[in-house]
């Protein structure tokens, strides 16, 4: 890594959390004596890497300007979108004074409280002299399946699969202009590195903690304190 490399954080935080059937978004939910987002925002800011973090929070949420952490000097508030790229996109836009074509930038979930520094500088030190960029996944250790209409069609090749983590990496101007083609496209972008595969590059995986868990259910709360507690 060099030292003239720069590094900013994007935190799309724009979802509402259905499945959690909290009645608020899983980000504000309490964990340890905090709401999720915090534990997360404040493990991004220990790891020493970030320049600044954008947060990309819904107009009409009124959670986050309460938050303490929202008013930290490295925290930037951008407006969220409709889906998890128009977020991240609004982040990307938000920093263009701020950022250059070629800083990195770190793209992490609001609900993956369990991200450790280690991880961190894993990512920023194997990528910062590559060529496109990378993301945290896991190998998969489960027998997979194809389903259609509830029966299974086909047993697939667990080997070749990963699942994707965060924080994903990736050069300001880069991943800026894969997701403005992609919006341009209406093609279909469920994460950064899929913006960016579908420019036919080939992001680098590398292999993160199993602890990196994303909360999603309300039972995931439980096992990220637990974790969280474990590390």
């Amino acid at each position: 890594m060099n030292s003239s490399d720069k590094f900013w954080g994007i935190v799309p935080a724009a979802g509402v959390g259905k499945r959690m059937q909290a009645g608020k978004p899983k980000q504000y939910l309490p964990l340890a004596g905090r709401t999720v987002i915090e534990h997360t925002l404040n493990r991004l800011l220990d790891s020493d890497v970030f320049e600044a973090i954008a947060v990309a929070v819904s107009t009409e949420d009124p959670c986050w300007p309460e938050l303490e952490m929202s008013k930290h000097p490295k925290i930037l508030t951008a407006e969220g979108g409709k889906e998890r790229a128009d977020s991240v996109l609004s982040g990307l836009i938000y920093l263009e004074d701020r950022a250059s074509d070629e800083d990195w930038v770190l793209v992490h979930d609001a609900a993956r409280p369990c991200i450790t520094r280690d991880d961190i500088w894993l990512l920023v030190t194997i990528l910062s002299k590559h060529s496109t960029g990378g993301i945290l996944a896991l190998p998969s250790h489960d027998t997979l399946k194809n389903v259609e209409a509830n029966k299974i069609t086909e047993t697939i090749d667990r080997n070749q699969i990963w699942r994707a983590l965060t924080p994903q990496m990736f050069r300001y101007s880069l991943l800026k202009n894969a997701l403005l083609d992609a919006a341009e496209k209406n093609a279909t972008v469920t994460d950064e590195s899929s913006a960016i595969e579908l420019q036919g590059l080939q992001p680098e995986i590398i292999s993160g903690r199993p602890d990196n868990i994303k909360i999603t259910r309300p039972e995931d709360l439980a096992l990220a304190e637990f974790f969280m507690g474990q590390q």
